[in-house]
């Protein structure tokens, strides 16, 4: 049965019988086969079809969701015999919004020297997809933002206050300033990530609240390639200031205070609402509590 679920989870992911079949290890027949099994014992259709893939049945909608309560409560059972025969060993997936990716190094460095036979995976992904992930059991942890838009049903540990720089080159304008208005900021030519990103939402609200809609001169869903443009003294961005301070400022490139307003979001740990939590991932939520802790956020 644990299979077959296994199969409508890589369907509801994929959206396509071969390439779930391929992320199963087997071969379309199987997997076809396997779901077809799985509507016979239940009695129900599950998955619309035709030549390819049409979606889910209002019942097989409501099977999926036991199908992943089901499956990540196995997942959970296994990884806990397994820690209590021969310690916490295993992989652990962590997708994180592009603007947290520099810290994601404040959990896994500790974590890993607790545990070292844990392995990592980290991914950068939209705040959406980051939810999306969790929910389909391919990641077991997300970061990303916990106080802007809808989370649905996960438990949450803030780890930080993101706040916003300007940043741009000392002999840019405004570049001499000790800090400027969003009103200024949004004056200027700037790169931002691409709307599909939450940080980018949260600058396109503040800008337009400061009396000006941007178009960006410059998109790229990559704050690497936002910093390296700004790096070049021709480009101006607004970035976390932690993420500023990761990436490194040099000599000639300035991060300056972004007022009026003091816009502040708050940063998190996203992980399933399951209760036993598994091993991996309570060991995580406890290192998140020592960041939180030590950035005053644990009240």
């Amino acid at each position: 049965m644990i299979d077959k679920l296994e199969f409508l989870l890589a369907l509801a992911r994929e959206k396509n019988f071969g390439k779930a079949a391929e992320t199963c290890g087997v071969t379309q027949p199987t997997l076809s086969a396997g779901i077809k099994q799985l509507e016979d014992t239940l009695g129900i259709l599950l998955v619309q079809r035709s030549s390819r893939f049409l979606g889910f049945t209002p019942e097989g909608e409501r099977v999926l969701d036991w199908a992943r309560r089901i499956v990540g409560d196995v997942r959970a059972m296994r990884q806990e015999v397994q820690a209590l025969t021969r310690g916490l060993a295993g992989h652990l997936r962590i997708a994180a919004i592009p603007t947290a990716l520099g810290m994601v190094s404040a959990l896994t460095t500790p974590y890993r020297a607790k545990h070292p036979d844990v392995k990592f995976t980290i991914l950068s992904r939209t705040s959406i997809e980051v939810l999306t992930m969790l929910d389909n059991l391919e990641i077991e942890a997300g970061i990303t933002y916990i106080d802007n838009e809808p989370l649905g049903r996960v438990r949450t540990v803030p780890l930080y206050t993101e706040q916003y720089r300007l940043l741009t080159s000392a002999d840019s304008p405004l570049g001499d300033r000790d800090s400027v208005t969003w009103a200024e900021v949004s004056r200027i030519p700037l790169c931002l990530l691409t709307p599909d990103m939450q940080n980018r939402r949260i600058i396109d609200r503040l800008l337009r609240e400061a009396g000006n809609a941007v178009e960006p001169t410059l998109e790229s869903n990559s704050m690497i390639v936002l910093f390296s443009h700004v790096r070049t003294g021709q480009w101006a961005s607004v970035m976390a200031e932690k993420l500023a301070n990761t990436l490194g400022l040099t000599e000639t490139l300035r991060s300056i205070p972004i007022v009026e307003p003091d816009a502040v979001h708050t940063i998190g740990l996203v992980v399933p609402q399951r209760e036993p939590m598994p091993p991996l991932t309570a060991a995580l939520v406890a290192e998140a509590k020592h960041l939180s802790a030590a950035y005053g956020l644990d009240n």
